[in-house]
């Protein structure tokens, strides 16, 4: 069973399935996350979804490589959970299934290439407090705690 964060299902309610890879991306004490500032303003783990015929690994690399402009290497697989949003930037509720990885940010090759992304530092203590959601914040308590 995939743990569920946040609100419960709505009856009634069409969720499409939204599988994505995240990454905890830690270095030199710091972990490499993103800010998004659209269409809500939130401290994430660097990731997202995964495409149509694209592996979740390779799906890792290009989400982490777009929103913060680092290379990483050495993905190792966590686990999982589940949320159910509305997505308002596709107009659609879905059920997304996030897959989180730990990883190694290797080299910055410039800025974010994904609008409204910011990459930012912050120590594990710091982002657990500034992450948007709660299963991220419970993977990064883990593997810090």
């Amino acid at each position: 069973m995939i743990r569920r964060y946040g609100d419960a299902p709505k009856a009634g309610q069409q969720y499409t399935l939204r599988p994505g890879a995240y990454a905890i991306l830690p270095r030199d004490g710091m972990l490499l996350l993103t800010y998004q500032a659209a269409p809500h303003s939130e401290v994430q783990l660097p990731g997202g979804g995964i495409d149509s015929g694209e592996s979740p690994v390779r799906a890792l690399h290009r989400e982490v490589f777009e929103e913060t402009g680092w290379r990483i290497a050495n993905p190792r697989r966590l686990g999982a959970f589940r949320r159910f949003v509305y997505m308002p930037e596709y107009g659609i509720h879905a059920e997304k299934l996030c897959h989180i990885y730990a990883a190694h940010p290797v080299r910055a090759h410039g800025a974010p290439r994904e609008e409204g992304h910011t990459a930012l530092w912050m120590t594990p203590r710091d982002a657990m407090a500034e992450l948007y959601n709660l299963g991220d914040v419970d993977f990064v308590r883990r593997l810090f705690d």
